[in-house]
C-alpha cells in the first residue's frame, strides 16, 4: 500500500484525526479495529539524531544538513568496493502481523527492504533518482516472527546515495527489555605472550556482547567467549564484558585482570628494537649479480636465503641448493656458505629459509604434502644451521576454496594444512624459531574489501588469502612485511584508494595491521591488530628490483608517521609506533648493486 500524503511521522496524528470525525458521524464501528494500534515502529527514522539506532556496514554512512527530505538531517552513505553501504537495525515486530515500510531516497540504484520476515524477505528499488523519491513495500511477518531487520543499502560501485523518512508502521511488538549484566567473566589458562581467552555465564534476552580492554571496545561476539588479541608480552590488561540486544546494551560486568605471558612473537627478543630484512639470491643470478654470504654488509639483521622450491606444485618437498657455477661464476663453496651462515649469526643475526617466491608455487593440497613439508623444510634448517622460516608463498599457492568465508575459522586444505605445518615446525624448534611472513597486498590489505570469492561467488580466491595463516600463527610470529610493491591500489581504512610509490601507500597499507580491519566489512569478523615489534614495511631497494621504488625521503615520511606522527600528509593514522620494528626490501643483492641507498638509509634514520 503506497502513501501519498504527508511523512509517516504524522501518520499517528492522522489516525486520530480520522477516527475523530467517524466517530461524529455515527461510523465508528465500521473503523478497522487494527488501525489504532499501528505506528512508526522505526528507531531515528528521520537521523535527527544522527546514527543512534543505525548500524552502517564498513563505516559507509554519516548524517549531513543537505540535501533533506523532512527535517534537519538525512542519511549519507557511499558504497566501496565489495561493501554496498547497507544501513539497518532490527525492529520488534508482531507475529502474523502486516507492515508497511517506507523511506524517501536519492540517488543510483537505492535499495529498500526488510528481511527476516518470517514469510517472504522484501525489498525495492529506484534505479536512479536524482530528487527524493519515495520506496514502499509491505510484508507480514511469520507465526513466530518477533523481531525483523530493515534497510537501505545502494550498489557496489555506484556513487553515495541518501536516505530520510524512513518509517514502519504496523502493531508495535511486545517490549525487549536490556539484558542483564552478564556474570562469572574469568580469564582461561590459554593466555598467551599476545592474546587473553575470556569466557562468562550467558545472560537472558541478549543477542550479542561486547568485550571491554582498559573500558574501550575491542570486540563484539554472538557467544559467550572470546580471545583478545594484539596484545603485549608480559602485560596486565583489564576486562570487562555486557550484554546488548535491540533494546540497548547492559551495564559493564565486574572487572576481570589478566597478564600475557613472557616472550611472544616467535623469536623476536632476538632481535634488535629495530630490525633490517634483506633478501639473498642465494640459488639464482639476476641483474643484480651474486653476493656470497660472507659480503653481506653488517646493517643486515635478518637474511632471508632466497629460495626453497618445491620439487613440484603440490608435492610438499622443499630443496635448496647454491646457485650453479655456470650461473653464478663467484659462488663459494657449501662449506664456505655454511660457515659463513655461523659467522653472521655469531654477530646476531638471523638467517632464515625464505619459501616459494615468483616461481616456487606451493599447494599443500593434502597431509601427506604437508608432512612432506615439514620433514624437507627440518631437513633444510638442520643441513644449514638456520634460524627459522619466510613464508613467500605467492601467486597461485593461497587461495580459499568456495564457502571458506571466515578467517578465523579456515576450511581450505592448503591453508589448514599451511597452518599446521608451520605449527609442527615451531613445536619442534621451540621459542628461538624465527618465522617471518612476506605476502603481496592482494592477499592481506585487499581483505579489507574482498575475501576469497566473495558471498555470490565470482571474486578472484586469493582475496585476503594469507589473513588465516597470518591469524592462527600471529602468536608465532616473529615478523609480518608485506610487500608493499608489484601492488595495485588498495582501499586503506579511509576508504580512499592508495597507490603504490611514495609515503602515503606504505602509511595507509600499514595502518591496517596495527589497527586492524573488519575482513569484508564485516564488522563481525574484525582481523586484529599486530603488534608493532611484529611489523616491518617491505619496499624494493631500487627501480630495477621491481615496481613501487619508494625514495629515502619518502621513507623516512612513512618511518615519521608511523612512529612519531608528523608527516603524515592527508592519511590520518589510528595510533603512533615508536616500536615499529623496521623495513624489508628485495632485495640485499639489489641494494648493493644500487651503492647500498636502502640498508644506508636505514642506518641513518634509526641511528645504525
Amino acid at each position: 500500500m503506497e502513501r501519498t500524503g504527508p511523512p509517516a511521522r504524522f501518520s499517528g496524528l492522522l489516525a486520530a484525526l480520522s477516527a475523530a470525525l467517524l466517530v461524529a458521524g455515527g461510523l465508528a464501528a465500521s473503523a478497522p479495529a487494527a488501525a489504532a494500534a499501528d505506528t512508526d515502529l522505526a528507531r531515528n527514522g528521520g537521523f535527527e539524531a544522527g546514527l543512534d539506532g543505525w548500524s552502517c556496514t564498513g563505516g559507509s554512512g554519516a548524517v549531513v544538513g543537505t540535501p533533506t527530505h523532512g527535517g534537519t538531517s538525512a542519511l549519507k552513505a557511499t558504497p566501496a568496493g565489495s561493501d554496498n553501504a547497507e544501513c539497518s537495525q532490527t525492529v520488534t515486530v508482531k507475529p502474523d502481523s502486516t507492515y508497511t515500510l517506507s523511506a524517501w531516497v536519492q540517488g543510483s540504484y537505492v535499495y529498500l527492504g526488510a528481511s527476516g520476515t518470517g514469510t517472504t524477505d522484501v525489498s525495492t528499488w529506484t534505479q536512479s533518482s536524482p530528487g527524493w523519491t519515495q520506496l514502499t513495500t509491505t510484508f507480514k511477518t511469520g507465526a513466530a516472527t518477533t523481531s525483523v531487520k530493515i534497510y537501505t543499502h545502494g550498489w557496489y560501485g555506484t556513487p553515495t546515495y541518501y536516505a530520510d523518512d524512513l518509517t514502519l508502521v504496523g502493531p508495535g511488538g511486545d517490549p525487549v527489555a536490556i539484558p542483564a549484566t552478564p556474570a562469572g567473566l574469568r580469564a582461561g589458562t590459554t593466555t598467551t605472550s599476545s592474546s587473553v581467552a575470556l569466557s562468562w555465564t550467558g545472560s537472558t534476552g541478549a543477542a550479542g556482547y561486547n568485550v571491554y580492554r582498559g573500558g574501550t571496545k575491542v570486540l563484539s561476539v554472538t557467544g559467550t567467549s572470546a580471545t583478545v588479541t594484539g596484545l603485549a608480552a608480559s602485560t596486565a590488561y583489564s576486562f570487562q564484558v555486557t550484554a546488548t540486544n535491540s533494546a540497548g546494551e547492559s551495564a559493564k560486568s565486574a572487572t576481570v585482570t589478566a597478564t600475557t605471558a613472557a616472550g611472544g612473537g616467535g623469536g623476536g627478543s632476538g632481535l634488535p628494537t629495530h630490525a633490517l630484512v634483506g633478501y639473498l639470491h642465494s640459488s639464482f643470478a639476476n641483474g643484480s649479480g651474486y653476493t656470497r654470504m660472507a659480503d653481506v654488509p653488517d646493517s643486515w639483521d635478518v637474511i632471508d636465503l632466497a629460495f626453497g622450491e618445491p620439487t613440484s606444485v603440490t608435492s610438499g618437498d622443499i630443496r635448496f641448493s647454491l646457485c650453479p657455477v655456470t650461473e653464478c661464476p663467484n659462488v663459494e663453496s657449501v662449506a664456505e656458505f655454511k660457515a659463513a651462515i655461523k659467522a653472521k649469526q655469531a654477530a646476531g643475526k638471523k638467517v632464515l629459509i625464505s619459501i616459494g617466491g615468483q616461481n616456487g608455487q606451493v599447494q599443500l593440497s593434502t597431509t601427506a604434502a604437508r608432512d612432506t613439508f615439514v620433514s624437507s623444510v627440518s631437513k633444510i634448517i638442520d643441513d644449514y644451521g638456520l634460524d627459522g622460516l619466510d613464508i613467500d608463498f605467492e601467486g597461485h599457492s593461497l587461495s580459499l576454496n568456495t564457502g571458506d568465508t571466515d578467517f578465523r575459522n579456515p576450511t581450505t586444505p592448503v591453508v589448514v594444512n599451511l597452518i599446521s605445518a608451520v605449527k609442527a615446525l615451531k613445536a619442534k624448534y621451540g621459542d628461538k624459531f624465527v618465522l617471518t611472513m612476506a605476502p603481496e597486498t592482494f592477499f592481506v590489505q585487499l581483505g579489507y574489501q574482498y575475501y576469497g570469492s566473495g558471498p555470490w561467488g565470482g571474486q578472484d580466491p586469493r582475496a585476503g588469502a594469507y589473513l588465516p595463516v597470518i591469524h592462527a600463527l600471529r602468536d608465532d610470529l616473529t615478523l609480518l612485511h608485506v610487500q608493499d610493491y608489484n601492488s595495485g591500489s588498495i582501499m586503506g581504512l579511509d576508504n580512499q584508494y592508495h597507490s603504490m610509490g611514495g609515503a602515503d601507500f606504505h602509511i595507509a597499507m600499514t595502518d591496517m595491521l596495527l589497527t586492524g580491519f573488519p575482513v569484508a566489512g564485516d564488522t563481525t569478523k574484525v582481523f586484529p591488530a599486530l603488534r608493532p615489534d611484529q611489523v616491518s614495511i617491505g619496499l624494493p631497494a631500487s627501480t630495477q628490483a621491481g615496481n613501487g621504488y619508494t625514495s629515502p625521503s619518502e621513507v623516512g615520511k612513512a618511518l615519521n608517521c608511523l612512529t612519531k606522527k608528523t608527516d603524515c600528509g592527508s592519511y590520518t593514522t589510528h595510533g603512533t609506533w615508536p616500536g615499529l620494528r623496521g623495513l624489508m626490501t628485495w632485495s640485499i643483492n639489489w641494494d648493493r648493486f644500487n651503492n647500498g641507498e636502502f640498508s644506508k638509509n636505514f642506518d641513518a634514520y634509526f641511528g645504525g
